[in-house]
């Protein structure tokens, strides 16, 4: 396949993904691993794997930065700019529409009841996901133990990259105890509308070279950056918040919502790019080193802690979002059908899912 047809290829699906990748991080990953691990095999599980543990290291958005990767590992940097910006592209457009829709009526749109029946099946998608992820990452009895305690961690509180980075060294441990030897050539190759848009570029060129772990701590500091100083509302983030939520693919679209709002359409520009830019700046460093890693005994058990923990958050996420999401026998009779769709179904498009459950959540909201 040339070049320009493997650019198309990642465009379309990249663009496909960003439309109907509604759940947060860890349902974008489930779909994404559908696509290009097991429809298209252009990376093998493992490797994915390895990617998804690198990725939890490095500030930005883990979902956005995994579409950068599996970009390059298609493609080179010209896929790595291709996935990213194609799976932006969606969310910051229907945000933009949103802000634009809020800047000029003070609300936004009811798209609840479309949106209904949507988090059920993206937990079935996560919940297959993390079954074929963690059958890959279980390599021994102590990865095992340590993505067990990962869970319990994450679900008792415990900050996801505090757990990642922890049961990572605890990896790196286990294999510097049996291999004592190798210690000593161990290496770690005031008014809203007066701020202007450079101002709104670095402040969010700030956020998102420091953002780490989940996409949802973003909020934290934005409300230390922007509400704090007098930029924004606490009401306007907390629409933002909602905004976040309810349109598909990365959460870090909402500094689209929040720029307009501050400076209009050059504000919205400016927030978007700056949130953004850092995450292409650390793939494009990142990925190359991940096959060095590897094959270095020490980081590579590093790597194999890092993608057990990587899954068990994955799993953690799924609970939590089951809890919140499965409150009546709708959701729940939703979620069952998704689950069997996943595991019976197994060819079936994540994309169907999708689209099944928010048509079926649609149905049962007015019954």
């Amino acid at each position: 396949m040339s070049k320009s047809s493997k650019l198309k290829e990642i465009a379309l699906l990249f663009l496909k993904l960003g439309a109907i990748s509604f759940g947060g991080p860890s349902a974008h990953i489930a779909m994404m691993e559908d696509e290009v691990v097991r429809k298209r095999k252009w990376i093998t599980q493992k490797h994915f794997l390895d990617l998804i543990g690198a990725t939890n290291l490095i500030p930005g958005p883990n979902s956005t930065e995994m579409t950068m990767h599996c970009g390059y590992e298609r493609a080179g940097w010209k896929g790595l700019i291709t996935a990213g910006l194609c799976f932006i592209f969606p969310a910051v457009s229907i945000t933009g529409l949103f802000a634009w829709f809020y800047n000029e009526y003070g609300q936004l749109p009811n798209i609840k009841p479309f949106l209904y029946g949507i988090k059920p099946a993206v937990i079935a998608i996560i919940i297959m996901a993390a079954y074929k992820l963690g059958k890959k990452a279980l390599k021994s009895v102590e990865i095992g133990i340590l993505g067990i305690g990962t869970l319990i961690v994450c679900l008792m509180g415990v900050s996801e990259i505090l757990a990642l980075f922890s049961c990572g060294i605890i990896g790196l441990l286990i294999y510097v105890m049996k291999n004592k030897n190798i210690i000593s050539s161990f290496l770690f190759i005031p008014g809203i509308k007066s701020i202007g848009s450079l101002k709104i570029f670095l402040t969010f060129l700030k956020v998102g070279s420091i953002l780490y772990g989940s996409g949802y701590v973003l909020f934290a500091f934005l409300d230390s950056e922007l509400v704090s100083n007098g930029w924004l509302s606490r009401n306007e983030l907390m629409d933002a918040v909602a905004i976040g939520q309810f349109t598909p693919g990365p959460v870090l679209s909402t500094a689209t919502f929040i720029g307009w709002q501050i400076n209009g359409l050059y504000g919205a520009i400016a927030a978007t790019i700056g949130i953004f830019i850092p995450s292409f700046i650390f793939v494009a460093i990142l990925n190359p080193l991940i096959p060095k890693m590897r094959k270095s005994k020490p980081i590579a058990s590093f790597l194999d802690a890092i993608n057990i923990a990587a899954v068990a958050v994955i799993a953690a996420v799924c609970i939590e979002m089951g809890k919140e999401t499965l409150s009546d026998w709708r959701m729940v009779l939703i979620g069952a059908l998704s689950l069997i769709a996943v595991f019976v179904l197994k060819k079936t498009n994540s994309s169907f899912i999708v689209l099944g459950g928010a048509i079926l959540g649609y149905i049962l909201n007015f019954i």
